[in-house]
């Protein structure tokens, strides 16, 4: 099984990287990995981790502008594609068919495929044009998942709110995260010992 998993320069670092590290730990994926040149200076700001320390958690990477790579043609199989953050700049491109850098070109070979495209959209709140694109590119087969997290599993931190999300997108993709928390319906009360 391969996963491309991209990451714009939107705010939310943390998505791309936790993904890379489930996947990692799954062992179930290769994964493919596409860094932007904004997400590398926003992983930076966000997070102090150098586009390296990402690359070295993917199996293979590639630049922007490699667009001739095996990514850029419907020939090499991949079973999905995952944009974790996505930029509206991103999102808007996808949804025009442009590919003028190697995440477009691999985003609309994904939905030419008819593979899944889980876009986790990073921004708020949305104007008309992004709701409008949104639209047009689940009418082309894409599946829009902002990182917005459940609170029903008491999160205790951060990483909890962020797995949250990340753990719906796996699953959307097909490759389910083994640690995942899944509601289980709410918390039985504990039986009332009776007093002698």
């Amino acid at each position: 099984m391969r996963i491309i998993v991209a990451v714009t320069g939107a705010s939310g670092s943390i998505y791309g990287w936790r993904l890379l590290e489930k996947l990692r730990r799954s062992g179930t994926a290769e994964t493919h990995l596409i860094l932007s040149r904004s997400a590398e200076r926003t992983a930076y700001l966000e997070m102090g981790k150098l586009a390296a320390e990402f690359r070295a958690l993917a199996d293979v990477s590639y630049p922007m502008e490699d667009i001739g790579c095996r990514l850029a043609s419907g020939s090499f199989p991949v079973t999905s594609m995952i944009i974790a953050p996505c930029s509206i700049n991103t999102m808007s491109g996808i949804a025009g068919s442009v590919s003028s850098n190697l995440i477009l070109r691999a985003a609309d070979v994904t939905l030419k495929e008819r593979r899944r495209l889980i876009l986790m959209v990073r921004e708020s709140p949305f104007h008309l044009g992004h709701l409008r694109s949104m639209c047009q590119l689940t009418e082309m087969g894409a599946i829009v998942a902002p990182p917005i997290p459940g609170f029903y599993n008491n999160p205790q931190s951060i990483e909890d709110l962020v797995d949250s999300s990340l753990e719906r997108v796996m699953d959307l993709a097909g490759v389910p995260a083994k640690d995942a928390r899944r509601w289980d319906g709410p918390r039985k009360p504990e039986p009332r010992q009776e007093r002698e």
